[in-house]
């Protein structure tokens, strides 16, 4: 996976992800919008041949990369805890 800033405002990004599809795209935009400080979050896929996928967000305070991390990190802990969970479980 690659991130490539593509445009950066004070209070807002939008970012080019490669070898990202829909199935991730979805949780980390409902994560993103689970943030208080994130005001808009949203993606296109475009075409599948002619574009690469951009994810936007927009903050109404502190800075929009930081709301990204932070939905990233908060994804992995579910993914991991669900992970564990599936271990533990299914020994």
């Amino acid at each position: 996976m690659k991130f490539t800033l593509l445009e950066k405002e004070k209070d807002s990004i939008r970012v080019q992800i490669t070898d990202l599809d829909e199935t991730l795209f979805r949780p980390l935009i409902a994560q993103l919008l689970l943030d208080d400080v994130v005001t808009e979050a949203k993606y296109s896929l475009g075409h599948p041949d002619l574009d690469k996928p951009w994810i936007y967000i927009e903050v109404k305070s502190g800075k929009p990369q930081a709301a990204l991390k932070r939905s990233l990190k908060a994804l992995s802990n579910q993914f991991k805890e669900a992970r564990e969970l599936f271990e533990k479980e299914l020994k």
